[in-house]
């Protein structure tokens, strides 16, 4: 008789956006959970069980949509859903997520991920990307998430942080 063993893995992701204005002043702060499309979940573990991945480099990037909706077949090329937020930061790629250690189940960015406003906008949410290009379509969107309270409001000089963490929990 051999030895059987059966559980399941739920992978969970959390956000924590926080934006402040030109003097450092905090404006708001959201942290809610994500949405994990299929094509997230293959990279997920094609990475941890089949080395599949090229490189393990993830970026993150903002969501302007009036009422972003999120769907499993969400990929880069095609998320109906929701626009990317794009000419509106300084940087000129989407800021790197720069995980660190994995630990207690959970891997989170060692500093947040930083965008520097230029413009007044409205922000939605954000995502997490295998692709630095601002607007690409191509790489695999990991990660996906609207604010819990709604749409923020966003001004020149504004500074964002995103903190994402992602965990694994075994349920037996």
């Amino acid at each position: 008789m051999g030895l059987r063993a059966s559980g399941t893995v739920g992978f969970m992701g959390t956000y924590r956006t926080e934006c402040y204005d030109k003097d450092g002043n905090l404006k708001w702060v959201d942290e809610t959970t994500n949405k994990i499309p299929t094509a997230g979940l293959n990279w997920l573990l094609g990475g941890a069980l089949n080395a599949a991945q090229a490189s393990y480099l993830l970026y993150l990037g903002l969501i302007s949509s009036a009422s972003p909706t999120f769907a499993a077949a969400d990929t880069s090329a095609s998320h109906a859903g929701w626009t990317e937020l794009t000419g509106m930061y300084s940087q000129g790629t989407r800021p790197l997520w720069g995980q660190g250690a994995a630990a207690a189940g959970a891997v989170t960015n060692s500093s947040a991920a930083v965008f520097s406003m230029t413009g007044t906008c409205t922000v939605s949410g954000a995502f997490v990307s295998t692709l630095s290009t601002i607007g690409g379509s191509t790489g695999t969107i990991v990660s996906e998430y609207t604010f819990s309270q709604g749409n923020k409001a966003c001004s020149n000089g504004d500074t964002i942080n995103v903190t994402y963490t992602i965990s694994a929990t075994s349920v037996n």
